[in-house]
């Protein structure tokens, strides 16, 4: 009897000691975990620059064709591909002897209508006294003054041919209209030249200014059009700053370009309108058919940054988690104005002062409450500058 009530006793004490370690089993499942130590952001805010980049076609300030303007043999080649030519300078030379011996037949044929003029006056001359006297009758002498009017009308003819012949006399040497650079030369000494030539003989750009055309979105246009000042478009042009040019290999051009013209209308087919910035070139560094990108500038004189990585995206809308005084955090909606490869422009949504989690929101509600690391904004933007 006496060992069954000592085992009895000894079983209820396990039992008790049992059931308090699985009762302080369950209150540790259900312990509240500790909350998750997060880097914060305090936004600031900083003067910035931002650039947008649009790809580009160069043209010189002025590209000729030139043509011959009479068919001929190319008799003489002046220039030489890619040679800086000045205007005025001889180019080529057609072979001038057919245009020369028609100059000569035009030359007799003047001689001939002039001497047919002076018979023709003569005439009038000896027929206006006889008629005076009644010797004659007076339509001998109106048919010797019509006759004279048709003299000197050949001989306006005449003169009018021998003009034409020299002009094309002049045509058989072809002169550069602008100064600049000659392109290729597809012809040869010898080759037959006509007017109707598909290929003109060579190209002539006047590249001492450079004009870089690109396209603006209807969007970029309208947003253009508000960041500037002024009542009309030149005026918010002539507001722009200047804008740079990057070349094929990535460097930047050493001149600044500046906005100058926007097309009349826009593109039905892409929706999108010309417009076309000028640069100085007179080192001739840039030639026609380069390609590029014009960088333009868009000026923030204090706007607030945070990083890219700071904000998360929903139906289209992007939102930061803003740490409250109780270290919980609520998403809030941004408005981005602006945009560097790690920050973004904020010009709704956030106040300067305010602090965000920095990294690590994809395991944040809100409501959660986090434990609050604050990281340097100055030491970030140090590190990977705007």
């Amino acid at each position: 009897m006496k060992t069954t009530a000592k085992a009895r006793i000894i079983i209820l004490i396990s039992s008790i000691i049992l059931l308090q370690n699985c009762t302080k089993a369950a209150e540790g499942t259900n312990a509240t975990p500790p909350a998750p130590e997060l880097p914060v952001y305090t936004v600031t805010t900083s003067p910035a620059t931002i650039y947008q980049e649009f790809p580009t076609a160069l043209e010189g300030k002025n590209n000729v064709e030139i043509r011959s303007q009479v068919d001929g043999y190319l008799d003489k080649i002046y220039v030489e591909e890619g040679a800086y030519v000045r205007a005025g300078q001889p180019l080529f030379k057609i072979d001038s002897r057919a245009y020369g011996e028609q100059m000569n037949m035009a030359n007799a044929n003047l001689q001939v209508a002039n001497a047919n003029i002076q018979k023709a006056k003569v005439e009038v001359d000896r027929l206006q006294p006889l008629v005076a006297a009644k010797v004659v009758s007076d339509v001998q002498l109106r048919t010797a003054k019509a006759n004279y009017a048709a003299a000197v009308a050949a001989g306006s003819q005449a003169k009018a041919s021998v003009g034409g012949a020299r002009i094309n006399v002049g045509f058989t040497t072809i002169t550069a209209p602008v100064s600049g650079y000659i392109g290729r030369i597809p012809y040869k000494k010898g080759s037959l030249i006509s007017r109707t030539d598909a290929n003109p003989l060579t190209m002539l750009s006047d590249i001492s200014e450079i004009y870089a055309y690109f396209s603006l979105s209807e969007l970029d246009f309208i947003g253009f059009q508000k960041k500037y000042p002024g009542a009309t478009l030149n005026e918010k042009l002539k507001n722009m700053p200047m804008v740079d040019l990057v070349i094929a290999d990535n460097s930047t051009y050493p001149e600044k370009g500046k906005m100058s013209i926007v097309d009349g209308q826009f593109d039905k087919t892409t929706g999108a309108i010309s417009v076309r910035a000028v640069f100085p070139n007179a080192n001739g560094a840039l030639r026609t058919g380069n390609t590029g990108r014009v960088r333009m500038p868009q000026l923030f004189a204090n706007t607030l940054v945070i990083p890219q990585e700071s904000t998360f995206e929903i139906q289209d809308k992007t939102y930061v988690y803003v740490v409250g005084k109780d270290k919980k955090v609520t998403s809030k909606p941004i408005t981005i104005s602006g945009k560097t490869d790690s920050y973004y422009f904020i010009s709704e949504g956030l106040a300067a002062g305010e602090k965000i989690v920095y990294t690590g929101i994809g395991a944040l509600k809100d409501g959660v409450a986090i434990q609050p690391k604050a990281i340097s904004s100055d030491s970030l933007l140090k590190a990977r500058p705007l």
